[in-house]
């Protein structure tokens, strides 16, 4: 019997799903676990959520700047660049700036945060400037993020004039060895490693992101290759994290979530083919409530779910729950903020 072709398309098709699924794993990967427990490894692979937010955030980021550069109609490079730079900042910052406000503010009054002064903190709250000074890990997904959509479109241009320059993720990842071993580079920008790491997952989105949108296939035969990297990439990542966590730079792992990343992907793509509606549409739920599920559950649900000892899945659970909760109320919130933004900010 003929294996079905994989079809690309099914990445736009089902990115709710994707997105949905990735924030349930990011949830995963920050409810503490001992390191003795035989689950240790996989809740860690959670972390591999972060990296499918980047690579779907690509693959729509190509989506947007196209559906731009066709309805162009003479507009200077420069309004197309600030139009985009708009819309990404009317979906982003005001959920950042809200979350920021809640989270620094409090804890610079109490003196429990790494501001040192109001101008830290200022500083923390626009852009999370001690992410990018110390390495301070809190939301830095967001801050990240909104770096790389200011890079997004030179890249994207590049692409379109010059197509050799895709191969501009492998440059980034040779980037990632040397920000870890030379030493120089190291002391100056080896505390964003994090960031670094995660930079190629993202172009490497953008460059999927034509594909997707002519509905290319793979012949269904690549299944098997497919497979075969999958099961590669998850075996070497969780004997890392079960048995050698610590003991290896992170940015080591999180090169071998590039093919785990596209692989879950183009994997999870058929089970959702295949899933009742109503899974799907659960999924959906909580993908469209990602962005504001990301900034609550960790500091504003899990942080007093955890001192109540609960086990690992009940704590798990209600985290979820309560997430979901608090993120569609704010995220009724943010939809009248950004309307009441879109209609004033030119």
């Amino acid at each position: 019997m003929r294996i079905k072709d994989i079809e690309l398309a099914n990445i736009s098709r089902y990115r709710g799903e994707l997105m949905g699924m990735a924030m349930l794993f990011v949830i995963l990967f920050h409810v503490g676990l001992p390191r003795n427990d035989l689950f240790y490894g996989l809740r860690r692979m959670g972390n591999i959520g972060v990296d499918i937010f980047l690579f779907l955030s690509g693959i729509g980021i190509w989506f947007s700047w196209n559906k731009l550069t066709e309805k162009k109609n003479g507009i200077t490079p420069i309004s197309l660049y600030l139009t985009y730079l708009k819309r990404r900042f009317i979906r982003i910052y005001p959920a950042w700036f809200i979350v920021a406000c809640a989270y620094y503010i409090p804890d610079f009054l109490t003196k429990k945060s790494q501001s040192t002064s109001i101008i830290d903190l200022f500083g923390d709250i626009l852009v999370n400037w001690d992410f990018w000074l110390h390495d301070e890990l809190t939301f830095w997904y967001i801050p990240a993020i909104m770096v790389l959509y200011l890079f997004a479109p030179p890249y994207m241009e590049l692409i379109r004039r010059h197509p050799i320059y895709k191969w501009l993720p492998v440059v980034m990842m040779m980037w990632c060895i040397i920000v870890q071993w030379v030493t120089p580079i190291h002391n100056t920008v080896g505390h964003l490693e994090i960031f670094w790491s995660r930079v190629p997952i993202f172009f490497i989105g953008i460059n999927m992101g034509e594909p997707v949108r002519r509905k290319d296939t793979i012949d269904g035969t690549g299944i098997w290759m497919i497979i075969i990297m999958f099961g590669m990439a998850l075996a070497a990542s969780l004997f890392l994290e079960q048995v050698r966590h610590g003991q290896f730079p992170l940015f080591i792992e999180r090169m071998l979530y590039i093919p785990l990343t596209i692989t879950t992907v183009l994997l999870l793509n058929r089970i959702f083919r295949r899933t009742p509606t109503w899974v799907n549409q659960s999924f959906r739920f909580v993908g469209a409530l990602s962005l504001e599920a990301y900034l609550i559950h960790s500091h504003f649900v899990l942080d007093y779910l955890e001192p109540l000892r609960w086990t690992y899945w009940p704590t798990f659970f209600v985290c979820t729950i309560i997430t979901l909760i608090a993120s569609w109320l704010f995220h009724l919130l943010v939809k009248k903020i950004e309307y009441h933004l879109s209609k004033h900010i030119r």
